[in-house]
């Protein structure tokens, strides 16, 4: 087993592995233990609106049963396309398959995917590539899972008309266009951000979703339908708290058994800018960041109070997808003061001017954005503990904004919000401020001319 996890791809496939077995055997449980039925509640999740947050433990949707079914069914597919050939996972692979696990829990169904996967598939057919060499992309053209459920069952209407076949081609249509687009724009998309933002293909996601949005929902129709976000009443704290303990604590028992841990100060010490901890360290010092950062994440949401619906527990595996590109508790913490320190200024200036306070910490919105300003940790890592906060200031103040741009079709809009910061600010920094590799260098020359 060792030597498996020496190399880095069969490493990675096992963490895959493992988890969605962790899924199907939480849906048997839970089916079991009565919380919900297993293919009635997948149907149901595939057959509602996903144009926002919804909770899919709800009964009305897929109950526990059904949501960890559909989460174990998604995670199958994506582990069946990065074991094609000419697929090589890599830290990359590791954030494209958690992400999409965590909005398995809150957007992304068995359905959905293949909407998007035909027009990667085209892609692939029109520039001769392997599938398996696109096996992230495949993967991240889920960010816009959501229109596709509405091209489906719901456009040009507000009415939920069912399964049509003009639904099925327009869905079809539209996935086509996601396909053959996002590829084409993921290359490009660090250059705009300059790799400050872990979340790589919120940027073509979020844009396309915003070029769609206008253009089905401006041009052909006069709006989106109105979203609704997830009720914060429906909270399921012992499944949530099974399943983070079990995953967690398994992955850091493995991580530990292998070795990881000689290597895990070093990872810790990590800037997080472009970085692939799998390689760069060990892959048993990544898996064992996925254990501690995911018991890091749990801790921050106990902390803050907030909600584990459904939502909450797929923004943990939402966040704790960058363990292997970037994030670690030491440069992802001066994100959450950021956001913090926020949270305290809006507050204490609502109270001044008796304007509503609805920005708390424990709000779903900002559980979510939260969840996304983690993909802004290589600023925090190259630029200090400061520039960490004022960044995920800035992001507390963009994340529930940026929604309009799209119409909440956009699944990756926490980090499409990053973006944005990246954007407006890292020029800002390259200006006036130095990282703290400069500042190493000009304190050693000082020191040495002294």
């Amino acid at each position: 087993m060792k030597e498996k996890f020496k190399q880095p791809e069969s490493a990675i496939r096992l963490l895959f592995g493992a988890f969605t077995l962790l899924c199907l055997l939480a849906a048997l449980l839970a089916a079991a233990c009565g919380q919900g039925e297993l293919f009635a509640g997948v149907g149901r999740i595939c057959t509602q609106s996903g144009q926002t947050v919804k909770s899919f433990f709800d009964a009305s949707y897929g109950g526990v049963a059904g949501t960890f079914l559909n989460a174990a069914l998604v995670c199958a597919v994506c582990l069946g396309i990065y074991c094609l050939p000419g697929s090589k996972p890599d830290g990359v692979s590791v954030l494209a398959f958690f992400l999409t696990a965590g909005f398995c829990f809150w957007g992304t169904t068995i359905l959905n995917i293949w909407f998007s996967f035909a027009g990667v598939a085209l892609f692939c057919a029109v520039k001769k590539k392997s599938p398996g060499s696109m096996a992230n992309a495949f993967l991240f053209s889920t960010g816009l899972a959501p229109l596709i459920t509405e091209m489906l069952f719901r456009y040009p209407g507000e009415a939920w008309h069912g399964f049509t076949a003009l639904g099925f081609v327009l869905a079809l249509a539209v996935g086509v266009f996601i396909g053959l687009v996002f590829p084409a724009a993921l290359t490009h998309s660090p250059k705009m951000h300059k790799g400050y933002d872990l979340y790589n293909a919120a940027v073509p996601i979020g844009l396309t979703a915003f070029f769609l949005r206008a253009l089905l929902y401006k041009v052909f129709t006069p709006a989106p339908p109105e979203t609704q976000s997830v009720g914060l009443a429906d909270g399921f704290e012992l499944v949530s708290f099974l399943f983070c303990g079990v995953v967690f604590g398994l992955a850091i028992l493995c991580g530990l058994l292998l070795g990881g841990g000689r290597k895990y100060p070093k990872l810790l010490r990590s800037t997080g800018y472009n970085a692939d901890f799998g390689a760069e360290f060990s892959p048993a010092a990544g898996i064992l960041n996925f254990g501690v950062y995911g018991v890091f994440i749990v801790l921050y949401y106990c902390a803050v109070g907030a909600v584990w619906n459904a939502a909450t527990l797929g923004c943990v595996f939402c966040m704790v997808c960058c363990c292997f590109k970037g994030s670690h508790p030491l440069n992802v913490f001066p994100i959450m003061l950021g956001y913090a320190a926020a949270n305290c200024i809006a507050e204490w200036i609502c109270g001044l001017t008796g304007a509503e306070f609805s920005m708390a910490l424990d709000a779903q919105a900002i559980v979510i954005g939260v969840c996304f300003a983690n993909g802004l940790s290589p600023v925090a890592g190259e630029y200090g503990w400061f520039a960490g906060v004022l960044f995920g200031m800035a992001h507390y103040t963009l994340v529930t904004c940026v929604p309009l741009l799209h119409g909440a079709f956009c699944l990756y809009n926490g980090g499409f919000t990053a973006a944005f910061c990246c954007f407006l600010f890292v020029p800002v920094l390259e200006t006036f401020c130095k990282t703290k590799a400069e500042r190493k260098r000009l304190n050693t020359s000082s020191y040495e001319k002294s």
